[in-house]
């Protein structure tokens, strides 16, 4: 080949050299992924909603969890070659909130609704349920939640916790006064909470409504410690982001020279509120809850750790012990083997929902048992049809920490049949 041969055969590659590159970085520009292997698919849009900024409960590590979910995983390629794209949704704590939340997840299009805090399901369900949306591993405050078709609860909600926490505090406790929240969803806490008391022969605690949005429990506190007993008494307290001002005004009580146990359960009580209020020497030390994963230093956490530590980016509205968090965190590893399992290029509601109700296995790497939804997997108990997951776990404040009381799950099924039926 000649000098100019050689040259022109030089230009015509590097033409086409060029042209390849430029092909490259439109893909790219179209939604191509790092990471992701047999190109990129069609982008999946979900949406994780949660109060925040309220009076009442607040849970804002629930919508900062999904966002840090969604940059994990689209660094490592996206859910199956799809990108996953986070829309979050400030519910508010109001019915209001709740439907304006649905109708927005509607608008938007998103294939499931994940890892979402409401208590309000009359004012959201039906709005999903006429869109065919899915609702995957809602924190379960809501009967909604256990009822509807298109539900996919990836724990016992707050039922499982009350039972087991009766259950926890009979071995315990002579007398128990159980202080809930004054509304709709307070209503049946109760009954639950003596449904466990009855399992360990128990008498039935004393119920005592209070307003969810007080500055303090004064009043309330006298009442409940009143009501423990003279020997082996308990209080156990269920009162959400106001858990902390009702123990506050409890451990404020003049002392009366009796020694009364404090209990709670997981969402009212965590890790970060036994650190702030002084760990060890602080009022929660030697306090029974019940939750319903691992204890937060147990290693099957690791995983979600490093998530958060790499992709939340110093984000403190994420606290690995919340449990609204971690039902986050497992809402989304549900969501994920439902988009391995379904392998198409487009994931659609509809899709999600039938790969789900065939019978889908999902491993949760150890935080709750094998949870699947087909008919026969769930309890069947009046009232909450749809709950497949009915373990819980008994922690005790030792040294200022949360830990295991007891190895392993306890099953409260058989407890929560037995207090719908009655």
């Amino acid at each position: 080949m000649t000098g100019n041969g050689r040259r022109r055969f030089a230009t015509f590659l590097t033409s086409r050299a060029a042209t390849a590159l430029a092909a490259a970085s439109l893909l790219a520009g179209c939604g191509g992924l790092p990471g992701a292997t047999g190109g990129s698919r069609e982008p999946i849009t979900v949406m994780t909603w949660a109060p925040q900024d309220t009076k009442a409960t607040n849970m804002p590590g629930m919508p900062a969890m999904a966002e840090a979910y969604a940059r994990w995983t689209n660094s490592q390629g996206g859910l199956a070659g799809h990108e996953l794209r986070v829309i979050t949704c400030n519910e508010g704590n109001t019915a209001t909130g709740a439907a304006t939340c649905a109708r927005k997840a509607v608008k938007e299009g998103v294939a499931a609704v994940v890892g979402s805090y409401s208590q309000h399901g009359r004012a959201f369900m039906a709005t999903l349920e006429a869109a065919n949306i899915p609702y995957i591993g809602g924190y379960g405050l809501s009967d909604e939640e256990f009822t509807s078709y298109l539900s996919y609860p990836v724990n016992g909600g707050q039922v499982a916790l009350l039972a087991g926490n009766g259950m926890q505090l009979a071995a315990s406790c002579e007398r128990v006064s159980l202080v809930r929240p004054d509304t709709i969803a307070g209503d049946y806490l109760h009954a639950l909470l003596n449904s466990g008391l009855a399992h360990g022969k128990q008498r039935e605690a004393y119920d005592i409504p209070a307003a969810e949005d007080a500055g303090e429990y004064t009043a309330v506190a006298t009442r409940s410690r009143k009501r423990a007993g003279e020997e082996r008494g308990c209080v156990t307290a269920t009162l959400g982001e106001r858990t902390a001002h009702f123990f506050d005004s409890f451990r404020r009580l003049t002392p009366d020279g009796r020694d009364i146990r404090i209990s709670s359960v997981l969402g009212s009580v965590d890790q970060l509120l036994v650190d702030r209020t002084g760990g060890a020497s602080g009022p929660f030390e030697g306090a029974y809850v019940t939750g319903w994963y691992p204890a937060p230093g147990d290693p099957r956490w690791e995983p979600m750790r490093r998530v958060i530590q790499e992709h939340a980016f110093g984000d403190n509205r994420i606290d690995p012990a919340d449990a609204g968090v971690q039902t986050t965190w497992i809402a989304y590893t549900v969501l994920k083997r439902v988009v391995e399992a379904i392998g198409e290029e487009k994931v659609t509601p509809g899709k999600i929902t039938l790969t789900l109700d065939r019978g889908l296995r999902v491993d949760t790497g150890g935080l709750t048992p094998t949870l699947r939804w087909r008919y026969e997997d769930m309890l069947g108990t009046p009232g909450f049809p749809r709950l497949v997951n009915h373990e819980v776990t008994f922690q005790v404040v030792r040294k200022g920490r949360l830990v295991a009381q007891r190895t392993g799950f306890v099953d409260v099924g058989r407890t929560l049949l037995e207090a719908r039926s009655s």
